[in-house]
């Protein structure tokens, strides 16, 4: 079969690899009808590519028609459509039993010290074969596996896989008061579906982005923006504490992470760790500070006295400095982490089967490609060119 594999820091190749086949009676395998490009998926295409290894098949937000299954997935059947979480979950341990699914203690990796498996992410996370690929086999389908309905198109569920559940949980945890306002740092994928959530809630929604056109995407649905173009964050703080009585927000979203824009420095150290033997880089990574926090700093500025921040964008650093005075006094609540996808698909199923596309997904993606198309769309997405927002591979 043809999937996109890494071979190299920005060298993404569409090659031929073997089929997936039933490896343990949980599995099934799929044939992969969509496919998203994640914002996480640049970290292994430059940042972690000390944890990468040639010909990993990478991807993590697959759905498809089910072709084969294991004998011990009685809720499945072929010819079946599903959706594939990110996490690798089991189901059954007393991680997942408490929805913290992340947190799976059957796929966690101990050797790295880091929490569940994921599809197609990097030796700290299992190195699971990836869904950007014709086929897919799913460890844990009998858990993980979301049936969802045949009568729409792929789009309404697709993000299902990631995008909703990540987005809602950052929503979640920001846990923004009644009337409240909530800030979300970033209208990337992520970013703008919190803010379709948060609106959606009745919440007051300010979006801070750097990209006209992805500002005048959640414009365009009613949230107010702020073009973060010529502003540091000092700045970005003062504009927001302008629109809400000198408070700042209520609650407020990192959906950046280390793919903040800014600290030409510490961009220099990211592409410099890249380059180094991955025995001297793996441990780097994981114990030193390589992370642009632009964006957490702004969030700790930006949120009121008493307010929540919530990170969904995704850090790389071990050893990363805050202004842990600043946290401290301004009284701040602090959540994050991988979304527990199964924890939250219940109530979103709830939102994606009414008739009406209540949070326009099916209008999401602004880029729906084949396979091969794979390398440019990488180096688009990274470059946030030709309005790239959300690339949905069609193999």
């Amino acid at each position: 079969m043809k999937a996109v594999t890494w071979q190299g820091a920005k060298d993404i190749r569409v090659e031929n690899v073997p089929d997936p086949v039933i490896e343990e009676p949980t599995d099934i395998v799929i044939r992969v009808t969509s496919s998203g490009l994640c914002g996480s998926d640049l970290h292994l295409y430059e940042v972690l590519a000390p944890f990468m290894e040639p010909g990993d098949v990478v991807g993590h937000e697959p759905m498809g028609i089910v072709e084969a299954v294991g004998a011990e997935v009685p809720h499945l059947d072929v010819g079946d459509r599903v959706v594939i979480p990110f996490n690798v979950s089991c189901g059954h341990c007393w991680m997942c039993e408490r929805d913290l699914q992340s947190q799976c203690e059957t796929t966690q990796n101990t050797e790295h010290g880091t929490g569940a498996s994921l599809l197609g992410y990097s030796k700290l996370y299992g190195q699971v074969p990836g869904g950007q690929a014709e086929y897919l086999r799913v460890p844990h389908a009998d858990y993980g596996a979301v049936k969802v309905s045949k009568e729409r198109p792929d789009d309404r569920y697709l993000f299902l896989s990631d995008v909703l559940p990540t987005a809602w949980q950052a929503v979640e945890y920001a846990d923004v008061p009644d009337g409240g306002t909530l800030l979300v740092l970033g209208a990337g994928p992520i970013g703008d579906m919190a803010a379709r959530i948060g609106m959606h809630r009745g919440h007051r929604t300010i979006v801070a982005d750097l990209v006209d056109e992805r500002l005048a995407r959640v414009s365009g649905r009613g949230a107010e923006t702020i073009d973060i173009t010529d502003l540091d964050e000092t700045a970005v703080a003062e504009r927001v504490r302008e629109l809400t009585a000198g408070r700042g927000a209520d609650a407020v979203i990192d959906a950046v992470g280390m793919e903040a824009h800014g600290s030409g420095g510490v961009k220099a150290v990211h592409k410099l760790v890249g380059l180094l033997p991955d025995a001297i880089a793996e441990p780097l990574m994981l114990k030193a500070g390589v992370d642009r926090l632009a964006a957490l700093t702004t969030a700790i500025d930006a949120v009121r006295r008493g307010g929540t921040v919530s990170i969904s964008g995704v850090y790389g650093g071990a050893a990363d400095p805050l202004p842990l005075f600043q946290m401290f006094d301004k009284q701040i609540q602090v959540r994050m982490g991988q979304a527990n996808v199964r924890r939250w698909t219940g109530d979103i199923l709830a939102l994606l089967d009414q008739d009406e596309d209540v949070l326009g997904v099916e209008s999401f993606a602004t880029h729906h490609l084949s396979l091969e198309e794979a390398p440019d769309a990488y180096a688009t997405f990274q470059k946030k060119q030709d309005g790239a927002v959300k690339v949905v591979f069609r193999p």
